[in-house]
Parts: C-alpha cells; sequence; structure tokens
C-alpha cells in the first residue's frame, strides 16, 4: 500500500476517537493511568494534535510524581511519546534531534522494563512499535519489529487464554499486532495462524475486512497495518468515570 494510503486509513481509523476532551481528573485514583494519559498520547500519535499530546506528555510527568509505584508502566508511555517526537524529527529532516530522541525512548522503555509493571509495559511496547515502526529508518525497522513481536507474545502469555472473553478493542489489537509483527520478523506460518484467529474471532468488526485482505494475500501483511481500527470507548476518563459513579 502507498504511503498516503496508510496516512488515510490512520485518519479513518481515529475520526471518533479523537474528539475533544476536558482535562484528565489526575487525582481521582479509581482510574488507571492508562485512561488518563492514553487518548491525549494517540490524538498526538495518530491525528497530529499536539496540544493534546503535550498536555499527557505533562501528565505522564505529574502521574510519575503523583504515583511512583506505577514508574513502569508511564515510563513506557514516555518512552513512546518520545519515540514519536524521534519519528516526527526523522520526517522533517532532522537527523539529529532524531538520533537524540532515539536513544532516549529507547532508554525510557529499557527502565520501563526493568521495573514492576502492571500488565501495562508490553501493551504499550507492542502498541508503539506497531504504528511507528515502518516510519522508522530502514536500519532501525528489524529491530523495532522485534521488539513489537516480544511484546505481544508477552500480552499474549497474559491474555491468550481469556481471549474470547476480551473487550472487541483489546481482542483486535492483541491478535493484529500479532499477525503484524510475526509476519515482519520472519513468521509467515504464526502470521497466519493469527489471522485465522482473528476470522475466528472478531467477526462483523473492522478487524474482519482487513483479515480477509490478510488471507487473500498474505504478502500484505508486510505492508499494510491493523493497529488502531477500533478506538477504546470504554477507556475513555469521561466514560469510566461514568461507569465507575454509576456502580455506586
Amino acid at each position: 500500500m502507498c504511503k498516503i494510503g496508510k496516512f488515510f486509513l490512520l485518519a479513518l481509523f481515529v475520526t471518533v476517537a479523537m474528539a475533544q476532551t476536558p482535562e484528565p481528573p489526575l487525582s481521582d485514583t479509581r482510574l488507571t493511568i492508562h485512561t488518563l494519559v492514553r487518548e491525549d498520547i494517540f490524538a498526538g500519535f495518530l491525528s497530529n494534535d499536539m496540544d493534546r499530546f503535550a498536555r499527557g506528555e505533562k501528565n505522564i510527568q505529574l502521574l510519575l510524581e503523583k504515583r511512583p509505584a506505577e514508574k513502569s508502566d508511564l515510563l513506557a508511555w514516555q518512552a513512546g511519546a518520545t519515540m514519536f517526537r524521534a519519528v516526527t524529527a526523522y520526517e522533517n529532516n532532522q537527523k539529529d534531534e532524531f538520533q537524540k530522541k532515539y536513544k532516549l525512548a529507547l532508554d525510557q522503555f529499557a527502565q520501563a522494563r526493568a521495573g514492576k509493571s502492571f500488565g501495562g509495559v508490553d501493551a504499550v511496547t507492542g502498541g508503539v512499535y506497531s504504528i511507528f515502526g515502518d516510519r522508522l529508518p530502514k536500519e532501525y525497522r528489524a529491530a523495532a519489529w522485534a521488539e513489537a513481536y516480544d511484546a505481544y507474545k508477552a500480552l499474549w502469555k497474559q491474555q491468550g487464554p481469556a481471549i474470547d472473553k476480551l473487550p472487541v478493542h483489546l481482542r483486535g489489537e492483541l491478535l493484529g499486532g500479532l499477525a503484524m509483527s510475526a509476519m515482519r520478523t520472519g513468521r509467515t506460518e504464526e502470521a497466519g495462524q493469527y489471522v485465522d484467529k482473528i476470522l475466528a474471532l472478531l467477526g462483523n468488526t473492522p478487524y474482519e475486512s482487513v483479515a480477509k485482505k490478510w488471507k487473500d494475500n498474505p504478502k500484505t501483511i508486510e505492508t499494510t497495518s491493523i493497529a488502531c481500527l477500533t478506538c477504546h470507548e470504554s477507556g475513555r476518563p469521561n466514560a469510566r468515570l461514568t461507569s465507575l459513579n454509576s456502580a455506586k
């Protein structure tokens, strides 16, 4: 798929998810750090909304102070934000800035993996590399997809036994990430197995239509993306607060 087509798909995938949102209530400890920062960070990743992205970066830093026990997961988000900054610099031909940010992102990911995670490090790592792996300089892409594969496999160990019970978004992103990273790391047969799982477990969803194309022509997995085909409505701060308050 041509570069224009990739950007069109990404824009299409997140039209609904990137609506303006109020400042996340950082003081409400009922909300996970992922709920508090995810939407603002992804607003930058997927629709280049740098105001919301900057707010997400600021909130990560504030949460590092407020919730030190969750440092590893927060560092993973910080690494993802830095990786986006690196990719942006690369695409704007700012080579020195790219190298600086890229090395910092790798260091932040390493720090995140070294600490105690509550399940978020693998999910964030896999998601970040699946979005930006193909946008890195060619010499870094193989390593990026290897990191994505390892992260998704670790996530599969945690979530695979209950995959059919996960929400559509989590199910699709996990299986899609496994298929993409397996194919891009030369694991063709394994990639096909995950495509079959998508077809079996995600019928009548956006993931199914992409998986059918992959099934018809497996080589297209190398050049197309299934990342972020659906938004995580229940994971937005306002939606989650509404759910928590109604459960009282």
